[in-house]
């Protein structure tokens, strides 16, 4: 999805850490814009402004203006960033320039909406197994996500991805398919004390006569020994 925003950049002309860090000390990071056939370019951005993106709802997939030189700008997307791992500040990102003219490949989110026949009338369970779709169109017609209907479920039954409502030039890359929610049983687990139980009683029963036995025995052992002698 295309917007209207201009976020200024800075060439930079040398590269390194001592460059990197005085960069930082102005409150820029460095960022790479490449594609569409031109050289790579290294330029210095506002990681605000960058963040803000990321963090909008079409994030990754928001196509925006960079300003380059003199009046110049280029559509771009964000395909790559990396994060201070203590402090998860933006330290670096990787911009791709974009034809506007040209379909590209982006990956989408998908929703689910509604609640499935099989878990309200037959206390089934609803699992999501797949959360976005990768799909190919013009840049404009990137959506922010893609809704799913799942009223109609029920237990056994499930949405796959050929079901994404696609439109204009959208066109599904994502295995055809690929399930992306279906409703389950709840499996019922048995007591395991219940079971053991009589299994507990049967042990008793069949040791009591044992029991028994030795008793006998210990009593008629004297008197045999008494026969013996005489």
């Amino acid at each position: 999805m295309k917007v209207s925003v201009a976020i200024p950049a800075e060439i930079r002309e040398s590269r390194g850490k001592n460059e990197a860090r005085r960069n930082r000390v102005r409150g820029l990071i460095p960022a790479v814009v490449y594609g569409s056939g031109q050289e790579p370019l290294s330029i210095s951005v506002d990681p605000r402004q960058i963040t803000k993106i990321l963090h909008s709802k079409t994030g990754h997939n928001t196509i925006f203006n960079i300003g380059i030189r003199d009046g110049e700008t280029t559509p771009v997307m964000i395909v790559d960033w990396q994060l201070d791992p203590v402090s998860a500040n933006l330290l670096h990102a990787d911009l791709k320039r974009i034809d506007l003219s040209k379909r590209i490949r982006v990956s989408v989110p998908v929703h689910v909406h509604g609640d499935p026949k099989g878990v309200k009338q037959q206390d089934g369970l609803l699992e999501i197994v797949t959360r976005e779709v990768e799909i190919e169109c013009l840049p404009d017609d990137i959506p922010e996500n893609l809704v799913i209907d799942v009223t109609e479920l029920m237990v056994g039954q499930s949405i796959r991805a050929i079901d994404a409502p696609l439109t204009e030039s959208m066109r599904l890359l994502s295995p055809a398919d690929a399930v992306i929610a279906h409703v389950v049983a709840l499996r019922v687990q048995a007591e395991p004390a219940a079971e053991a139980a009589p299994a507990v009683e049967a042990v008793a029963e069949t040791a009591e006569p044992e029991v028994i036995k030795k008793g006998k025995k210990e009593e008629e052992e004297p008197g045999a020994e008494k026969g013996k002698k005489k």
